[in-house]
């Protein structure tokens, strides 16, 4: 019973080979470069977000237990933004509050970015993309370009080759 505690969940195990994926996908030196998207703290959230947004959208729409991978992918989501703020020396008492922020702002990507990816509103994509990563008014229509073709991507992938050779993103570069 005890050595139970010991042993690797596999489960657990591919949720965070699937997370690390999305993380390093989030980290391409082409999003930063080519996309223009801030090299700072601020923009690799950002960058994660996006990334993590088409990754939960793709599961949305895959079959049982795609569910579970998505709650579990959250979560791993939300461990790593905890971790990270205590990295940075974040207080144990203000933690909670920082990752209420984090979850909203989250929350708040995920809802203005689906609308568009849903109908492949390149211009409204690209419109959310320029307040929330930029900062401004002015579309981020590279960077939206570069979205709508990783969810187009997400959608000939099925379950078990996503969890086994995980999500593949287009090349930043090419949307420049």
């Amino acid at each position: 019973m005890i050595f139970s505690l010991f042993r690797k969940d596999p489960r657990r195990t591919t949720i965070a080979t699937l997370y690390k994926r999305i993380a390093t996908a989030s980290r391409n030196p082409g999003l930063y470069a080519a996309l223009g998207i801030p090299d700072t703290l601020e923009g690799r959230f950002e960058a994660l977000s996006l990334h993590m947004v088409l990754a939960l959208r793709a599961l949305r729409e895959l079959s049982h237990p795609a569910a579970e991978v998505a709650k579990d992918l959250t979560d791993a989501f939300f461990r790593d933004m905890d971790a990270s703020l205590r990295e940075m020396g974040v207080g144990d008492t203000v933690v909670p509050k920082r990752m209420k922020k984090v979850a909203e702002s989250f929350y708040g990507r995920a809802h203005a970015y689906d609308a568009p990816l849903n109908d492949a509103d390149e211009e409204g994509l690209a419109l959310a993309l320029g307040r929330n990563v930029y900062g401004s008014e002015a579309p981020a229509t590279p960077l939206a370009r570069y979205a709508l073709a990783a969810d187009q991507g997400f959608k000939a992938v099925d379950l078990d080759t996503l969890l086994e050779t995980g999500p593949v993103f287009p090349v930043p570069e090419t949307f420049a």
